[in-house]
C-alpha cells in the first residue's frame, strides 16, 4: 500500500512544504522512520529529532517553518497523523455475521441485523444486541442487558445484567461493565453485603480500555457520558457520574458517588475520593489525589490535589532547601556508614538537636 505525499496532504488539508522524494508506504516515529515512511511532530521535546530523522515526510504544526525533509503543516498534527495512519492500518477485526456453533444465545435474546456472536460467547435471557454489533469471542452479555448498534466487544468482555450501552461503543479485552459496587454494612465487627440493585449506562461513542471496571449503582445509575475515553485498568465505582468527552487515563480510580463534569481529564494513576464534584473542563495531573470538590476549568495536581501552580512552587522550594540549610550552617545528616558505633557493635545514624547553652 502506498500513497503520493500530495494525496496525504489533501486528505488532512495540510500545506506541503518541500519536494517529495517518492510515495509513502507506512507510518513511524521520528527516530525510526525510513525514507518511505511518514512521521509526525506534536510534542516540542521531540523537535531535536527533526534534524536527524530519515523520514520521507513529517506532519508538524504551523510553528515548524522548515526542515531537511518535506513537511505537512497543519493546525492539529495529532489529528492529521491519526487520519493518515488509518490509511495504513491493518484490516479491522472481521467476525462474520451470525452465531458461532459454540456460542450460547438464550431463545428470548434479540439480535439485530448483521450481529456477529463469536466462539464461546454467552447471551443471556432478554438481552438485546443492536444492528452490526460484534461479540468477538468469550463475551458474556447478562440477562436483559441492552447493547446498541455498531458496538465492538473484544474477547472476555463481561456486560452484566440490565446494563445499557449506547451505539459505537468499544470495550477492550477483559473489561467488566456492571459488576457489583463495593458496599458492606458493619455490625459487631462483621460486614454484611449491601445489595447493589442499580445499573450502568454507557453513552454513545465511548471507548473502554482493557481490564477496566465500571460498577453498577447501589441504586439508580452509574453513568458514563457520550464520547468519553477510558484507558486500561481504570476503576469507576458505584453511582459515579462521568460527563461526556472526558478522558480517564491508565490506573485512574474514582470513588463512589463522585460527579465529573464535561470534558474532565484525569491523568495516569489519579484518584478521586467519594462524594466530590469536579467541574467541567477540570484537569488532574498524574497521581493527583482529589479529596475535595474542584471548580470548572481548574488544573490540580499532587496529594492532596490543589492548584498545579502552587504545587510547582512548593516543589521548587523543597529543591532549594539543602542550599538554604547549608547557608544557615545546619549540619547535613550523616550519610550511609558514617554513624557512631554503639557498645554492642551496632551503628546509629540518629541525629539530635544541639543542646542549648
Amino acid at each position: 500500500m502506498e500513497f503520493p505525499l500530495e494525496e496525504l496532504a489533501r486528505l488532512v488539508g495540510a500545506t506541503l512544504v518541500g519536494k517529495p522524494a517518492g510515495p509513502i508506504r507506512g507510518v513511524a516515529g521520528l527516530e525510526e522512520a525510513e525514507p518511505d515512511e511518514i512521521a509526525f511532530l506534536a510534542n516540542r521535546k521531540y523537535r531535536r529529532f527533526l534534524d536527524s530523522t530519515r523520514a520521507g515526510a513529517v506532519v508538524a504544526g504551523p510553528d515548524v517553518r522548515e526542515a531537511r525533509v518535506p513537511l505537512l503543516r497543519v493546525e492539529n498534527p495529532d489529528l492529521a497523523f491519526a487520519r493518515i495512519a488509518e490509511r495504513f492500518a491493518p484490516e479491522p477485526i472481521r467476525v462474520p455475521p451470525g452465531v458461532h456453533p459454540s456460542a450460547i444465545v438464550d431463545p428470548t435474546a434479540r439480535l439485530g441485523a448483521g450481529v456477529a456472536v463469536g466462539p464461546l460467547c454467552v447471551i443471556g435471557a432478554g438481552a438485546t444486541l443492536g444492528d452490526r454489533t460484534v461479540c468477538v469471542a468469550q463475551v458474556h452479555v447478562g440477562p436483559h442487558a441492552t447493547i446498541g448498534r455498531d458496538v465492538l466487544l473484544h474477547p472476555l468482555v463481561v456486560i452484566r445484567e440490565r446494563v445499557r450501552i449506547g451505539d459505537r461503543v468499544i470495550c477492550h479485552a477483559g473489561s467488566v461493565i456492571g459488576s457489583d459496587g463495593f458496599g458492606f454494612a458493619e455490625e459487631s465487627g462483621a460486614r454484611t453485603k449491601i445489595p447493589q440493585i442499580g445499573t450502568v449506562e454507557i453513552g454513545n461513542d465511548v471507548s473502554i480500555g482493557a481490564n477496566s471496571t465500571i460498577d453498577r449503582a447501589r441504586f439508580g445509575v452509574t453513568r458514563i457520558g457520550a464520547g468519553t475515553k477510558i484507558d486500561n485498568l481504570v476503576q469507576v465505582a458505584h453511582n459515579v457520574q462521568v460527563g461526556g468527552n472526558s478522558v480517564l487515563c491508565a490506573q485512574v480510580g474514582i470513588s463512589g458517588s463522585s460527579r465529573l463534569g464535561q470534558g474532565v481529564i484525569l491523568a495516569g494513576q489519579a484518584g478521586v475520593a467519594g462524594h466530590v464534584e469536579i467541574g467541567d473542563g477540570a484537569r488532574i495531573g498524574g497521581r493527583g489525589g482529589v479529596t475535595k470538590s474542584m471548580p470548572a476549568g481548574a488544573t490540580w495536581s499532587g496529594y492532596p490535589a490543589r492548584d498545579h501552580r502552587i504545587v510547582l512552587r512548593e516543589q521548587a522550594a523543597v529543591a532549594r532547601l539543602p542550599g538554604v540549610l547549608r547557608r544557615l550552617g545546619v549540619p547535613a545528616p550523616p550519610g550511609p556508614g558514617t554513624g557512631k558505633k554503639k557498645r554492642d557493635g551496632r551503628v546509629s545514624t540518629a541525629t539530635h538537636a544541639p543542646k542549648r547553652r
